[in-house]
């Protein structure tokens, strides 16, 4: 594999998926490989099958290496926050007297304000969200600023170590020798998807998936809070199959069916065949169960403000991406009703890819690139 390319595995809640890739002209990216494969997801912290989600990272694997023709010795693996902890610290260090800060002193006051691993947990992965000079200035990057202290605000990322064993396990057996480095997904999106003029403020950004969703804020360049919750798009389809009592892939089918925002008849009717038999709803009931399902995620993100006690995320804007925005069409107009707030999708400013379904996998693309060129 070229220098210049990259090799990721992004793992959501339904499937996924290895891709190599390398950075293009006007920050797009050259993917050079890409293979998915579902399996059964994770749920509460778990994995719900080991071996199902073994064998898919099997398959990708072995494709992406086969694809480029062996030669990857680094994997760049996307944690999901079902699986991450986020730590902020605030600590300062005092000089003798004004000093030109250097390298050294940011890495210092880092060192010191690092959390300890334990309790099942260990760091992966820090970011910082803001630095402060002693005239009160806050910065993204302090050195060469001239200041007799510095306060660094950092954001530090847990990952739960039964799940990082299960992907070391997950990889040994295709390519025991690959190095693996983790990257906590929930910070890529952020980071890729927000210019940075976005996040000198706090920003929201709500990611929903099939089986989990995650919901985040961010400052400067780190994230302030993430909670993970266990409600998703297939949840909803669940719900329809268990109020019309019919199969789970017909509801899947009927979640993409139906669009929140039309303005159909009363008498407008969705039809479905599956295995030689009809099935047919009113699309006003469909519709009805949908943003049921919905408002439990909601419910959801109205916990999360509450829980998060830094600032008053209460009316701000919330951003949505994910796979859920592909399923059911008008989510985020349902979603800002429910909330009372402004709700945005946003997904990948490339082309072809500029779909929210794609966010996550370009966002580790993109961390993965800036780390391999700062390596």
């Amino acid at each position: 594999m070229r220098n210049k390319s990259v090799a990721v595995l992004d793992i959501r809640s339904s499937e996924v998926c290895a891709a190599v890739g390398e950075r293009g002209v006007n920050n797009t990216f050259i993917i050079k490989s890409k293979y998915s494969c579902a399996y059964d997801g994770y749920a509460d912290g778990e994995l719900l099958d080991v071996g199902s989600f073994n064998s898919a990272v099997a398959e990708v694997l072995k494709n992406t290496i086969a694809a480029a023709g062996g030669g990857i010795n680094r994997f760049y693996v996307g944690i999901p926050g079902e699986f991450l902890k986020t730590a902020v610290t605030d600590d300062t260090i005092s000089f003798a007297a004004p000093q030109r800060i250097r390298e050294a002193d940011v890495n210092n006051v880092a060192a010191m304000s690092r959390p300890s691993d334990g309790h099942g947990f260990t760091v992966i992965y820090s970011s910082p969200v803001y630095y402060v000079l002693s005239d009160t200035r806050r910065v993204v990057s302090p050195v060469g600023y001239v200041s007799d202290s510095l306060r660094a605000k950092m954001s530090w990322y847990l990952c739960k170590d039964s799940f990082a064993e299960c992907v070391r396990l997950a990889f040994k057996p295709v390519c025991p020798g690959v190095r693996l480095k983790f990257i906590p997904s929930p910070f890529a999106e952020i980071n890729y998807l927000f210019e940075p003029q976005m996040r000198d403020s706090y920003v929201a950004l709500l990611d929903i998936d099939y089986i989990s969703s995650t919901y985040t804020v961010a400052c400067g360049n780190g994230i302030v809070y993430s909670q993970a919750f266990s409600v998703g798009i297939g949840h909803i389809a669940a719900l329809m199959m268990d109020e019309l009592n019919i199969p789970f892939e017909v509801a899947t089918k009927f979640l993409s069916r139906v669009n929140l925002n039309a303005k159909e008849m009363l008498t407008s009717v969705q039809e479905i065949r599956y295995n030689n038999v009809n099935y047919s709803y009113s699309t006003a009931t469909l519709r009805d169960i949908i943003r049921e399902g919905l408002d439990g995620i909601c419910q959801m993100v109205e916990e999360c403000i509450q829980t998060f006690a830094e600032k008053d995320m209460t009316g701000r804007p919330v951003y949505v991406t994910g796979e859920g925005l592909k399923v059911i069409r008008g989510t985020a107009e349902h979603l800002s009703n429910r909330l009372v707030c402004s709700v945005e999708a946003i997904s990948p400013r490339v082309p072809y890819y500029d779909k929210p379904r794609f966010s996550s996998l370009l966002s580790l693309l993109d961390a993965a690139l800036g780390d391999s060129s700062n390596s």
